[in-house]
């Protein structure tokens, strides 16, 4: 007979804050999770500082046993539940976007983000392979956000896990406006049809795809998500600048301007839960702001086997290019030059 576990998936603002306010709001949502019965309770990426670039994400980065995991490890044991979320790592050979998760008694698991999405490789560095957590409550699968759009990584899953556990707080950086000083703007419709092919990659990965590649798998999943509005400066910009005046040639004009230019967009859905059969149990949309989803899942007796061929993602080649290679390119000069600062 199937088991039936009760997951919840937080949604958290993505403004920045100190370590110590953020990590007092997700103990808030955490307690209030497993006072709902949740066993497992899963946190955004980055829950601990929230989501930005900026070069105060590599003083921010912490060990392997700072503040953000013993907060996790302690939060656990005294809830008596397993507990998830992602925060920025440091350690000798560089930093990583790592996701943990902690049972009661102490013991955890680890997952570092395979394919930063665009600018965040300026802020820390991929690591390929996958993670079993080898849990009381099952075996989970582990993974990060963009990760999720990389239909090999899902594969590598297959036959291995109960169920799935996805750390996110994707903003809709496939949409975005452009906006300069002098109050000009573009969106991504501005680019041509090659890039405005990618502004529903995003929602696509969290929406259609999770629940594809969750039934192909034939596990349940819970996947965070972030709230608020996301506005950024972005590294390196003068290079974006250039690179877009090729296409739009009116842009030339703005690279003195590039500097101070801003992105912003809105956060995508993405705090859901998937039945084995991808059906959405339950979500949290970015407008509800703070709070959780929370959901019964079912986890078979033994490993469910993918059935037929594993689904394609929709998702245009652009969005790929873009997000696993071009920006990543020009952001390894940004890791680089910020690494020396710590």
């Amino acid at each position: 007979m199937p088991r039936t576990l009760t997951v919840a998936a937080v949604q958290m603002d993505i403004y920045p804050a100190p370590t110590s306010e953020r990590l007092e709001r997700a103990g808030h949502w955490v307690i209030e999770a497993a006072g709902a019965g949740a066993q497992l309770v899963v946190l955004p990426e980055l829950f601990n500082t929230g989501y930005a670039y900026s070069d105060v994400n590599y003083q921010l980065a912490e060990p392997i046993d700072g503040t953000t995991s013993a907060w996790m490890k302690k939060t656990a044991s005294e809830q008596g539940i397993h507990l998830a979320g992602s925060f920025i790592l440091r350690q000798q050979d560089g930093i990583y976007n790592a996701l943990l998760l902690f049972d009661p008694s102490g013991r955890s698991w680890r997952y570092d983000k395979n394919y930063p999405w665009a600018w965040e490789r300026g802020y820390f560095r991929e690591r390929r392979g996958i993670t079993v957590a080898h849990t009381e409550l099952g075996d989970i699968g582990m993974m990060l956000c963009w990760d999720a759009a990389h239909p090999r990584l899902w594969k590598q899953y297959a036959g291995k896990v109960d169920m799935m556990v996805l750390a996110s707080c994707p903003p809709d950086g496939g949409n975005p406006t452009y906006r300069f000083p002098d109050g000009s703007e573009f969106t991504i419709d501005d680019f041509g049809p090659i890039l405005a092919s990618m502004k529903e990659a995003g929602r696509h990965v969290f929406g259609e795809m999770l629940g594809r590649q969750t039934a192909w798998l034939g596990v349940p999943a819970v996947n965070t998500g972030g709230s608020g509005h996301f506005q950024t400066h972005l590294p390196r910009p003068a290079a974006l600048v250039w690179g877009y005046s090729l296409r739009v040639p009116r842009l030339g004009k703005y690279r003195s301007q590039a500097e101070q230019m801003q992105l912003s967009c809105d956060m995508i859905p993405s705090c859901r839960v998937f039945s084995a059969d991808g059906a959405l149990l339950a979500e949290r949309a970015p407008a509800q702001g703070e709070g959780f989803a929370l959901a019964d899942v079912a986890l078979a007796d033994s490993k469910p086997q993918p059935h037929g061929p594993q689904p394609p993602a929709k998702i245009p080649a652009s969005a790929y290019l873009n997000a696993d290679v071009l920006v990543p390119f020009l952001m390894k000069s940004v890791y680089r030059n910020g690494m020396k600062k710590i």
